[in-house]
């Protein structure tokens, strides 16, 4: 065998680590610092090292995460200690009746050690034996006792370590987890497979399941398949490093091992209650795996050591379920609904299925596209997600369930909006249809109801139930017909008082002094919101000068790009829309922006983030203050943001602008600046 030379040795090492610490950034951390091509290019380079010389081709390397042949059967192994199955307790009562029953046999020094709280992945249990830190062998969770062995393919799971990070780990240990797809990475795995013409998987956790048993490793590896670990096992007679299950999830991720968010220590059961409840409420609609239920467990591992098994639960711990957020039903019909940007929204009509304690007959679909990709026909067995307060979303369909005798029927795209028959048209690159006719009455409510909200044209008093009253009575079918309703015909409407109908018409013609920026907002164009009607007002100045520009013409307004170029000249060169302008043009509403810029302000070429809630000025006053001092303000941190303006209850924005090194200041500090011009 050919020697290895020092420096391509040194070098080897040095690949494996730094590629391994991407692959944590990505995988982990979800915040990389490397490009794809850098990536790529360290990993060829240490591809062509351990070619060239095989020895440095180690167990641990990142090109040994899909090395090995199909296996003709999965092995046996014996866990270390046995994996274990939770108790279930299905609402606060039972998790009372459960620490009463462990209080009785421990004491109250059970109260006294608390609990750690954890989600439970709905993914596929696991067991990873490392020695000396080195990944040797990955199991399946089988019968508790006795797992399959599926190292290979746990080895093309990116987010596992191969070798522990850090030093000072047990010489011999078994990291317990779950292997899990997250829905982004399922939806995109099933888009795969209609495009390929391969029947879809039915459901993330089966997903999971069944692609860690696959007896070929490379078909794992294209699986998009994610690790949370939660415990470990000892050989007899050691003892754990440290002494509570906070301290051991905190001890994993020091090794680089994932761990699941949002878990909490809790002092008393009542605050397990409490972070229970946001988290079936609140938090499992934020995420991209699927949980059912928490983990409770006593924070003391002395004290659950005493408490000891029964059976094959631990009496320490106990699954908190929570109502199922998945089930199946029937796809009775697809339906679309008309956006007020004229976009065309596929929606599901269901056969009602109760999910999450709610009777669910409606779901999103989203758009034709995905309607395809998911291959969704009607009359489909199909499963449905509700998380939550979030809108039902069909996961997919239960091809197995179809009847061959009664084929489900495939969905065909509209070529002609449902409303007005206008034919829908569609922007390259873009995947939603959508009518251009601002005059349809599928856009009609909805349009209205965005042209007076806050951020717009700002009618105080007219509601969406108002909105709906007044096209009911055919008052309105479009904007500038809202300024032609009189105290006299409100007040002909049922529960409209003389005084509601003064206030409401007085509020009409207030709004009539709205900038330009602000009707822009208000005239619902596609792709145009609140911020990029500034850009254009301030740019323009004038409605006829901007309705007069041409596409290159939008697009040297700085911040505008070429879907927002298009989408404004496209609007304004459809005849509906230049008579709707016309109509506002003889009501007298404002036409042009009086915000001027300072030539010389002293926030000139700077670019602005504004995150939090300030203590005197509200975002669009403190938008309004940069941008009239010559600066840009932007709705993403970025290394281009010269400083981020920080108020109350900051998020994630603060973070970034920390990660980035990016200046930080405070309302007042931005004032000072301001002031200097």
């Amino acid at each position: 065998m050919t020697a290895v030379p020092p420096e391509d040795a040194a070098r080897a090492a040095t690949l494996r680590e730094r590629i391994e610490d991407a692959n944590r950034e990505y995988y982990v951390l979800d915040s990389p610092s490397l490009s794809d091509r850098e990536y790529d290019t360290l990993f060829r380079e240490l591809r062509s090292l351990e070619e060239r010389y095989p020895a440095l081709r180690t167990p641990d390397s990142p090109t040994q995460r899909v090395g090995a042949e199909p296996a003709t059967q999965l092995a046996k192994h014996t866990h270390l200690v046995p994996m274990l199955s939770l108790g279930n307790a299905f609402d606060e009562g039972e998790l009372e009746d459960w620490e009463k029953r462990i209080v009785r046999l421990g004491g109250d020094s059970i109260r006294s050690s608390g609990y750690t709280a954890e989600l439970k992945i709905d993914g596929a249990a696991v067991s990873l034996t490392y020695r000396e830190g080195l990944l040797e062998i990955g199991t399946t969770r089988g019968n508790g006792t006795i797992g399959e062995v599926v190292t290979a393919n746990i080895r093309t799971v990116r987010d596992v370590p191969l070798r522990l990070r850090g030093k000072g780990h047990p010489p011999l240990l078994e990291i317990r987890g779950e292997v899990y797809m997250p829905f982004s990475g399922f939806e995109e795995l099933n888009a795969a497979r209609v495009k390929a013409g391969e029947p879809v998987f039915a459901n993330p956790r089966n997903s999971a399941s069944g692609s860690l048993r696959m007896l070929d490793p490379g078909i794992t590896a294209k699986r998009p398949l994610r690790f949370f670990g939660y415990a470990i096992a000892l050989p007899d007679g050691e003892a754990p490093p440290v002494r509570s299950q906070w301290e051991l999830l905190a001890l994993l991720d020091s090794w680089g091992i994932p761990v699941a968010p949002h878990r909490q220590r809790c002092a008393t059961l009542g605050e397990v209650h409490t972070w229970a409840s946001n988290v079936e409420k609140t938090v499992r609609a934020e995420l991209d795996f699927a949980i059912d239920g928490a983990v409770v467990k006593i924070d003391a591992l002395g004290v659950q050591e005493e408490l000891g098994v029964v059976g094959r639960e631990p009496r320490w711990a106990i699954a908190r379920k929570f109502a199922p957020d998945i089930a199946e039903t029937k796809l009775l019909d697809i339906q679309v609904n008309v956006g007020r940007t004229g976009v065309l929204n596929p929606f599901a009509m269901l056969e009602p299925v109760e999910i999450g304690g709610a009777m669910v007959k409606l779901a999103t679909l989203h758009n034709f596209d995905l309607v395809h990709a998911k291959d969704l026909r009607i009359g489909d067995t199909v499963l449905v997600k509700r998380a939550g307060e979030v809108i039902p979303q069909v996961i997919g369909p239960v091809p197995e369930k179809r009847d061959p005798k009664n084929p489900p029927r495939e969905v065909k795209v509209p070529t002609k909006c449902p409303r007005c028959g206008t034919p829908v048209e569609r922007d390259e690159d873009e995947v939603a249809l959508y009518c251009s006719n601002v005059a349809c009455p599928g856009r009609q409510l909805e349009g209205l109801v965005h042209f007076a909200s806050r951020g717009a044209m700002d009618i105080r008093g007219l509601s969406y139930a108002r909105i709906m009253q007044l096209i009911d009575a055919e008052l309105v079918h479009d904007a500038a017909d809202i300024y032609d309703l009189t105290v006299e015909q409100l007040v002909s409407l049922e529960r409209f008082a003389e005084k509601s109908a003064e206030n409401l018409v007085a509020a009409i013609e207030e709004s009539k002094k709205r900038p330009l920026s602000r009707l822009l907002n208000a005239l619902g164009i596609r792709h145009v919101g609140e911020q990029s009607a500034q850009l254009l007002a301030r740019h323009f100045g004038t409605m006829d000068r901007l309705m007069a520009a041409t596409a290159d013409d939008i697009l040297e307004v700085r911040g505008v790009g070429e879907i927002i170029a298009h989408a404004v000249s496209s609007f304004f060169a459809t005849e509906s829309s230049r008579t709707l302008i016309e109509k506002l043009r003889a009501h007298g509403l404002t036409f042009d922006e009086p915000v001027q810029v300072a030539a010389d302000g002293a926030l000139r070429g700077k670019t602005v983030v504004i995150t939090g809630t300030l203590p005197s000025l509200s975002r669009g006053e403190a938008t309004a203050m940069v941008e009239r001092a010559g600066g840009r303000v932007t709705s993403g941190v970025s290394k281009a943001t010269s400083f981020v303006v920080v108020g109350e209850d900051a998020g994630s924005k603060l973070d970034k602008a920390r990660q980035l090194g990016v200046e930080t200041i405070d309302e007042a500090e931005l004032l000072k600046r301001i002031q200097e011009s």
